[in-house]
């Protein structure tokens, strides 16, 4: 199956670059120079993709960053291709952080809007009830494990995964009169107050005074670079051990939590799969103690590791999870699901104002619907599972590839320093610098992947589940073919 062509209206605004624009460091001076400097000669402004660049750079926040990596304008989209302004075509293994499980404007999804559009129905009803609303809790209800479906209450929360996390700490708090919660090192769970002080990441942490919730820190198993030194599954038990026991010590420091969080696979930590054993473990030691267990499927949900949820390879049954990206069908909408003992809220206890998204809710349903009926669960877990030998299968040809890990279509290609020492697990150094330019070779190549991993050295492949074997194959193709063009430039400033 060949890539649909896309057709770019024809507009004097869609001028082609001649160059591609770097992505480095950006001063004052810059954005005064940019600001003043961005007109045409008869004065409108400039609408080449240089120009709409520099106009980004000058008004918006230092804090963007997929703008950073990717200096490109795209125009229009669709499955997974992307084509710019200046009519270059990308193959997006990005997919909106993983929101994209059908790509881009999917004829499901886009069905889903014109109908509801046409419809007349209201576009924004807080937290009312509409039909729309109805049917999608229907259609969520539907993917859930029975177990948790049959005792599951939902809440609709504010369109963003991170506000999602929020009402689940405070569902909890609520419920168990407790404050503490005990996250994982490598987690990501958002970047708001109680979120972000779940979340791993020191860079993002450390500039923010103080925290929302009291958090404990736990080994997260992490084979490749084990916590213990040990790798394997001798430290994902050694992970779970130090965890029931540091609950269990009278000094141990950690008073009762109000919950525990932890995700599946681990995506900003570098598509770091627990495995299923230790997540059992986590449950059985949770359910002993009365802990409530929240399970973090924002970017893991609707089919993305070959389950429609990754909690499914394992068989346990939390308490609660959170959910967002893909639910939506490419718009926002957050939900958490889970179990009704907890319902203890008051009225009004998590409110927005964004709570009633009538299209998410209707493109949602139809994205959760068509997963589960074309089979893209299982189609996620084969292709998956070939991606990954097949890049696997160049670590001996390309040393720089240290592992290469995940689960279905949430892959992660660790870059390495192969003449670095090693260390007790066998891993080589990392190599971030290596892996920036690999991603910037990939674009290069017409083909969009992002970084992430503990230390920015991971290359992460999270194509939507409609990936055809042809742009498998091409994912595949240029991914490699950069990593080989990197490898020989890193070799010859060696030599």
């Amino acid at each position: 199956m060949t890539v649909p062509p896309i057709t770019l209206p024809t507009s004097g605004r869609s001028a082609p670059v001649t160059a591609p624009v770097a992505a480095g460091a950006y001063t004052n001076a810059d954005a005064t120079s940019d600001a003043t400097s961005d007109t045409t000669a008869n004065g409108t402004a400039d609408g080449t993709a240089e120009g709409i660049l520099r106009r980004q750079r000058a008004r918006e926040s230092s804090a963007r960053t997929y703008a950073r990596s990717f200096p490109i304008v795209p125009a229009r989209a669709k499955g997974m291709t992307i084509e710019g302004t200046d009519g270059r075509r990308y193959l997006d293994c990005l997919s909106g952080a993983g929101t994209l499980a059908l790509g881009h404007n999917h004829p499901v999804v886009l069905e889903a809007i014109r109908r509801t559009v046409e419809s007349g129905a209201p576009l924004h009803v807080l937290d009312l009830a509409t039909p729309e609303k109805d049917d999608f809790t229907d259609a969520l209800f539907a993917t859930l494990p029975k177990p948790f479906a049959d005792r599951a209450r939902i809440h609709f929360c504010g369109p963003a995964g991170t506000d999602a996390v929020e009402a689940a700490l405070k569902l909890m708090q609520t419920a168990t009169g407790r404050r503490g919660v005990l996250a994982f090192t490598g987690a990501y769970h958002g970047m708001t107050a109680g979120a972000l002080s779940a979340t791993g990441s020191v860079a993002v942490r450390e500039r923010v005074a103080g925290g929302a919730a009291e958090v404990t820190r736990l080994p997260y198993p992490y084979p490749y670079r084990c916590p213990f030194g040990v790798g394997g599954e001798r430290g994902a038990e050694l992970a779970a051990t130090y965890t029931e026991r540091l609950l269990d010590d009278p000094s141990g420091g950690v008073v009762p939590p109000a919950a525990v969080i932890l995700e599946a696979v681990q995506g900003e930590g570098g598509a770091v799969p627990a495995p299923d054993g230790w997540l059992r473990e986590m449950r059985r030691i949770t359910g002993e103690r009365g802990i409530p267990l929240i399970v973090d499927e924002v970017q893991t949900g609707v089919g993305r590791t070959g389950a429609f949820w990754a909690v499914e390879h394992s068989g346990i049954v939390p308490d609660a999870m959170v959910m967002s990206k893909a639910i939506g069908g490419s718009l926002p909408l957050a939900v958490i699901v889970y179990d009704q003992d907890y319902d203890g809220w008051l009225p009004g206890a998590h409110t927005g104002t964004f709570r009633g998204n009538t299209l998410a809710m209707a493109t949602g349903a139809a994205t959760l619907r068509y997963v589960a009926d074309e089979g893209l669960t299982e189609r996620a877990a084969v292709v998956g599972a070939r991606m990954t030998a097949r890049l696997e299968g160049l670590r001996s040809e390309l040393p720089v590839i240290g592992d290469v890990r995940g689960r279905g279509l949430m892959i992660g290609v660790e870059i390495v320093d192969p003449e670095g020492e090693l260390d007790s697990c066998g891993a080589h150094p990392v190599a971030p610098e290596v892996a920036e330019r690999v991603r910037s070779a990939c674009l290069d190549r017409g083909l969009i992947v992002e970084l992430g991993g503990r230390f920015g050295s991971t290359v992460r492949l999270l194509p939507p589940l409609v990936i055809t074997d042809e742009q498998t194959e091409a994912v595949l193709e240029r991914l490699t073919d950069a990593i080989a063009g990197v490898s020989g430039q890193q070799r010859g400033r060696r030599s």
